[in-house]
């Protein structure tokens, strides 16, 4: 069984742990059973916003296996390609996910999914360009125009004061969201068939990343593999605060051990209120598969069973591989007994980023598609935030009118 993923195996800065990991899950499966899976690794740009996984099912290539955002979830599960794994789960595994960990995987009461772990966003900055730039821990931004204002002083000729992610793509929304929702704004409104696009606090989010581009304090592109790519951009330099989840520390101390940073959690618009993007990958399989009852077994045993090993296996990700957020009740208190969040950095994700966090949004690509182009829009090309949100807005509308399939939120 091909299983494609974007951890291992894999080298580079960062890359080891969580290439291990993916390396020992699949060894262990395969000493124990006839079916094997065979790991593929892609890149993050090539596998999050490239062609490649939607090309390889148009063309009935598919993988068995694969990992799925929940951002792109609706245009599997529509399309009719997911395996249902609720037959293979034990009613106290599904019970010991965390609330709100399943709902973007679920389609009519059914498991299509099981998340790796979870993934709030916050804001990375090394402490020495911090300090160098005469700010101090009385500096952090709780404000979007303290945020500039701080950006603006770590800039430098050699440095851009933050990152924010600029390559069209799911990753992209993911990020733009939380400066969306602080202002009371959203793609799509609760009645479920207009948008909230038009509303400030989409067209203020615009305005925003476009100010940062046009003032010079964010690069039009970052290093590496994007604004994501922490090794590549905040360890090196190139920019001062940087975009990223909690697994940002792990790659951060496995790449350079004695590099000092902080995390700090999204600023807010004037009344905005707090709130941040809760992401994360999960295993899915293809129905169409060479052999999708074997994949679903696979899936349910790594990641969805109350065995031990299983906990372990999920803790170890979580607080070994790739410090992530525990996506399970029995992986957080296993967390809980290594001292995980006695960690500063985790006990700050744990503590003040996670609470008031919300789940990554799924919408069908003609929903995600038009809110990727008014981003793009307004950073890179200098266009009017007003009229790209009302034109979003129209699209978004024109989409939900003739939308079938499983429930967006």
């Amino acid at each position: 069984m091909s299983f494609w993923n974007l951890w291992g195996p894999a080298k580079g800065a960062g890359a080891a742990k969580p290439s291990d990991w993916f390396v020992t899950m699949a060894r262990e499966w395969n000493a124990r059973n006839r079916t094997k899976v065979e790991l593929t690794y892609f890149s993050g740009n090539t596998y999050t916003n490239g062609s490649t996984l939607p090309t390889a099912f148009l063309a009935d290539k598919g993988p068995d296996i694969f990992a799925l955002s929940p951002g792109d979830f609706l245009r599997y599960a529509n399309g009719g390609v997911l395996e249902d794994l609720t037959p293979y789960l034990t009613r106290e595994a599904i019970d010991d996910f965390v609330d709100g960990a399943l709902d973007t995987r679920t389609v009519d009461g059914k498991i299509y999914g099981l998340p790796l772990s979870l993934q709030p966003h916050a804001f990375y900055y090394g402490i020495d360009a911090w300090e160098r730039s005469g700010l101090s821990e009385g500096d952090i931004p709780r404000t979007w125009d303290q945020f500039l204002s701080v950006a603006e002083r770590l800039t430098t000729k050699k440095r851009f004061g933050l990152t924010l992610e600029t390559t069209p793509g799911y990753l992209q929304n993911f990020c733009w969201y939380p400066f969306m929702w602080a202002g009371g704004a959203d793609a799509v409104a609760p009645d479920g068939t207009s948008s909230a696009f038009r509303e400030p606090g989409a067209v203020e989010a615009l305005r925003f990343w476009q100010e940062t581009i046009q003032r010079g304090v964010a690069p039009r592109r970052s290093l590496g593999t994007g604004s994501t790519d922490i090794t590549a951009n905040l360890l090196v330099d190139y920019c001062g605060i940087q975009h990223c989840g909690p697994y940002g520390a792990s790659t951060l101390r496995s790449a350079a051990p004695h590099f000092a940073f902080g995390v700090f959690k999204q600023p807010v618009p004037p009344g905005g209120t707090y709130t941040t993007d809760v992401g994360g990958w999960a295993f899915v399989v293809n129905r169409r598969g060479r052999n999708p009852e074997a994949a679903a077994r696979f899936v349910v045993w790594a990641l969805g069973s109350m065995e031990e090993s299983c906990v372990k296996r999920m803790a170890d990700w979580c607080t070994v591989a790739n410090s992530d957020m525990p996506p399970r009740k029995s992986v957080a208190r296993l967390a809980e007994q290594r001292g995980y969040f006695e960690d500063p950095i985790m006990k700050y994700f744990h503590e003040e980023v996670v609470p008031g966090g919300r789940g990554e949004p799924r919408y069908p690509p003609n929903v995600y598609q038009p809110i990727s182009e008014a981003i793009q829009a307004c950073q890179l090309s200098g266009a009017d935030p007003r009229a790209r949100a009302d034109r979003a807005a129209d699209l978004i509308e024109d989409a939900l009118a003739t939308y079938e399939g499983a429930r967006i939120f």
